[in-house]
């Protein structure tokens, strides 16, 4: 008789289960989402050169904006996943809503910045004449779109928080679906030109926070959660999402140093640099969806006072971090004369470039690591821990990439700082993973 699975086994076999169940959907999520961009960009490069530029800088204007506030997702998902670990769902959504009225505010005032100051932003990033005009009609009528896009994030934290990565999955699909279909009527159909790109995304954002509201009401509604807007919640959810905010702006920093010391390096050089940079977010996506299962997991376990169960399901997501590394980096080496020439045929880029492709595949196990451990401390709520030590990093990265141009190095010296970061990030929540001073239970931390 074949013999019945130990105990240990059961456990390992029941977070497998729960990680892939929420790991996968959200990462057709997460690829879902840079597609907006790519459709975009496919419908106005048809237009002209100068649109497409004036697209290429508004968008990264835009996405840096957006970005900063990504703590709306990630404390929501915390915060939520406490307390339906203590079993008051009631108080889960009260809490989520308290997420969404700021993601409102935060996007008023992102609008109130935003309208007078386009032309002025635009003209910081060096837009040439022609392209200026065009980067600004597409941002001022994008910024419109902005509260959506926060609510869209704070939402999606509600739901990841309550255990529901497939809601977020569906709701972009269906974004990107009518945003191709918008932008072609608009752009075409219409004959609006960039403007109707900029409508017609607008348009998909604010269709995909009402599909996202409409499930947070139905569900507040279902457990006698209030909707209106409560001050103290909305300050505590601001104060839960400054850490993480300074830790979203030190990351930023660190790629945009390197992006920096790439074009100082030629243009070869930050050719090749986008491209490496471009795979190494492409894996990020696969790592960031265990990352997004080990938010709501953990914050589940101890919401629920079950620190055996918390730490169990910690040590089994940094095993499925290490192994999605080690597949991603094969993959990485394997099928590198398959995508290389589908980003360049220049012999001097792809030259400079697959020495800086070895070393992000040699590292994607650490990255792996990484990726987990940084959604498990944020599962957590251990928000001010990971601000210290990305501003930790930060300063330890930040001096040996500006010496690469100094030191003679190349592309292939600035991934190896870029490796460094992700060792130092290694470190610092390795250290605070092993003291456990992160397992805090109970509803609220």
């Amino acid at each position: 008789m074949p013999q019945a699975p130990s105990r240990p086994q059961r456990s390992r076999r029941r977070h497998d289960r729960e990680i892939l169940a929420l790991a996968v959907p959200a990462f057709g999520a997460l690829v879902a989402e840079p597609l907006f961009v790519m459709v975009d960009s496919a419908i106005i490069g048809h237009l002209g050169t100068s649109q497409l530029a004036g697209l290429g800088i508004a968008a990264a204007l835009l996405t840096t904006a957006v970005s900063i506030f990504v703590f709306l997702a990630y404390a929501t998902t915390a915060a939520v996943a406490r307390r339906v670990g203590a079993g008051d769902l009631k108080a889960a959504i009260r809490q989520g809503m308290d997420g969404i009225w700021l993601a409102l505010l935060l996007g008023a005032a992102v609008i109130a910045v935003t309208l007078p100051s386009a032309p002025w932003l635009v003209s910081l990033f060096g837009a040439s004449d022609t392209a200026a005009p065009y980067a600004t009609t597409y941002l001022r009528i994008s910024s419109l779109g902005i509260p959506a896009m926060l609510v869209v994030m704070a939402a999606t934290g509600v739901l990841r928080g309550l255990q529901n990565t497939r809601t977020p999955l569906y709701v972009a699909v269906g974004g990107f679906a009518a945003n191709g279909v918008l932008n072609a009527v608009l752009v075409y159909g219409a004959g609006l030109g960039i403007a109707g790109s900029a409508w017609g995304t607008v348009m998909a954002q604010v269709g995909m926070a009402a599909a996202y509201l409409f499930v947070v009401v139905r569900g507040a509604r279902r457990h006698g959660a209030s909707l209106r807007p409560d001050l103290p919640g909305i300050r505590a959810s601001a104060q839960a999402g400054v850490p993480l905010l300074v830790r979203t702006l030190s990351l930023r920093a660190v790629l945009m140093i390197a992006t920096a010391v790439a074009a100082r390096l030629g243009d070869v050089d930050i050719a090749a640099h986008q491209i490496v940079l471009s795979l190494w977010s492409l894996m990020a996506f696969a790592l960031d969806a265990i990352a997004i299962a080990g938010q709501a997991i953990i914050g589940r376990y101890l919401g629920a006072a079950d620190e055996k169960g918390a730490r169990d399901a910690c040590r089994r997501m940094v095993e499925w971090g290490i192994a999605t590394g080690v597949v991603l980096g094969m993959l990485i080496v394997l099928a590198r004369p398959l995508f290389i020439p589908l980003f360049t045929g220049d012999h001097a880029v792809k030259e400079t470039l697959l020495p800086a492709l070895l070393v992000v595949a040699l590292t994607q196990p650490i990255a792996g690591v990484v990726f987990v451990l940084d959604g498990v401390l944020m599962g957590a709520g251990d928000g001010r821990y990971l601000a210290w030590a990305m501003l930790v990093t930060l300063a330890a990265f930040a001096p040996v990439a500006l010496l690469v141009p100094v030191a003679g190095g190349g592309l292939t010296a600035v991934w190896w700082a870029m490796s460094l970061m992700m060792a130092v990030r290694l470190v610092t929540l390795w250290l605070r993973t092993r003291s456990g001073r992160w397992v805090v239970t109970g509803a609220t931390r």
